[in-house]
């Protein structure tokens, strides 16, 4: 029974290494390569046990570090969706949900259960935790287009609007990070590298 369970955990432990061939628009601080979601979660992960203390009210880190280190395994199966693309829907939770049902699926039926629900708490986005993992998923980008001269909104022509409205949602985790984010956001107006 315990060697299935070891094969099954290892099974997952192989599958989830196509994370690193997922490749995300944004590119990495003050680079011109595109990050891939695996790095991106690795970085939220650190982000959230630095910035923790920000959160607008407490939470199990431990709780966050699953969800950000998870959120983006469904991408194996669903793709990135960036998430300024207007030529697709942001609403493929369905396409999403079959992912995670397949790839944590590979893992003892105690631990899929575990990340299917905290991947589903995260998208909805409700409790303290799924808000600040979620705020964690939206200020990383910030920092590296601010870091690129505008990157991917520079890159695609996204202006000020559009990305003042995604990144609103950092302050449903954080006030503190939102109000340093929305000062970057402005600052970014001043120096060209986002259009008003």
């Amino acid at each position: 029974m315990e060697f299935s369970k070891l094969l099954q955990q290892i099974a997952f432990i192989i599958e989830i290494d196509k994370l690193k061939y997922i490749q995300r628009k944004t590119k990495l601080f003050n680079s011109d390569r595109c990050e891939n979601d695996a790095e991106h979660s690795w970085h939220l992960a650190m982000m959230t046990i630095i910035l923790a203390e920000h959160a607008n009210s407490p939470i199990d880190v431990l709780k966050v570090l699953k969800m950000v280190l998870i959120h983006d395994i469904v991408e194996i199966d669903a793709g990135d969706t960036f998430i300024y693309d207007t030529g697709k829907s942001h609403d493929n939770t369905e396409e999403e949900l079959l992912g995670a049902k397949r790839i944590f699926g590979l893992l003892p039926s105690d631990q899929a259960n575990e990340l299917i629900e905290i991947w589903l708490e995260f998208e909805n986005g409700i409790t303290e935790e799924a808000k600040f993992a979620r705020s964690m998923d939206r200020f990383e980008p910030l920092l590296q287009n601010t870091s690129n001269n505008g990157g991917t909104w520079a890159e695609f022509n996204v202006n000020y609007d559009k990305v003042y409205n995604k990144k609103k949602a950092i302050e449903r985790g954080s006030s503190s990070i939102w109000k340093y984010a929305e000062n970057l956001l402005n600052e970014s107006v001043e120096k060209g590298i986002l259009k008003k």
